[in-house]
């Protein structure tokens, strides 16, 4: 980590009220390899589904695929082929740049999710890399994980224009893909940022308030509510809030 790096790493702990270190030797030592927390079943690759099963979780797909994978890498390679240069909604005629699949470790035990790309991230087809993005970074390090060691991806992969709320036709289409990513990663948690993501995977109209602070169950993971890093943006005061979430991730992680 740079000079720059840990400075922008203490300077969000200092925001948040938190000062001094724990000699918790859960929160200072780091686990062999560069994925802390993996579990025995992610790390045997063979255990996870065969594309049989990732097609089925995707009815809305195109084309169903007949070659047969095995690894998350390449099951989330088909994926993306299989979502093509989409147009199954209007996004696709209103000013979208790039598709927004998701990035990160294919096996990771951490996924984070979003509403839908930005300016920023329509321009370089990669979720979170504007100013909220930044901010996530930072939320990921906290708990002593880098970015490239968790899946982020949003419910909606293009950009809706001048950042709408996503519409329930954009919802149907995209939703499955998202779905079969998180099939294919098997995370054991998901951190759903923001309300319309924690609403559209746990299919409830309960407010972000109502759900943060407890654990739900989406698909076969654990699902975290918490607010989205552009909300803290606006609000740093819930700064506070989000930490004590990302502490209860880190708990469970560690189990």
């Amino acid at each position: 980590m740079t000079r720059n790096e840990l400075r922008a790493h203490l300077d969000f702990f200092s925001e948040l009220g938190i000062s001094g270190v724990s000699h918790d030797v859960e929160w200072r030592a780091r686990r062999d390899g560069s994925e802390p927390f993996k579990n025995e079943a992610l790390k045997n690759a063979s255990s996870k589904d065969e594309l049989g099963a990732l097609t089925k979780s995707i009815e809305k797909s195109a084309t169903s695929g007949t070659k047969d994978v095995q690894l998350p890498g390449e099951a989330l390679v088909v994926l993306r082929e299989d979502l093509g240069d989409c147009t199954r909604c209007k996004l696709h005629s209103l000013g979208r740049k790039n598709i927004v699949f998701g990035v990160g470790n294919p096996e990771a035990d951490l996924m984070f999710i979003g509403e839908a790309p930005g300016s920023a991230e329509d321009i370089q087809g990669v979720p979170f890399v504007g100013r909220a993005g930044q901010l996530l970074t930072k939320i990921i390090e906290s708990i002593g994980l880098e970015r490239d060691q968790v899946y982020i991806a949003n419910v909606i992969k293009c950009r809706p224009p001048n950042n709408r709320n996503p519409e329930a036709d954009e919802v149907e289409q995209c939703l499955p893909f998202l779905f079969g990513q998180i099939d294919i990663i098997k995370p054991r948690i998901i951190v759903a940022l923001g309300r319309f993501a924690a609403q559209s995977l746990l299919e409830t109209s309960e407010t972000i308030t109502s759900l943060r602070g407890r654990e739900h169950q989406c698909r076969s993971s654990i699902l975290i509510a918490t607010y989205h890093p552009a909300y803290l943006l606006r609000n740093p005061s819930a700064k506070r809030d989000v930490w004590e979430d990302m502490k209860r991730v880190r708990t469970l992680l560690s189990v």
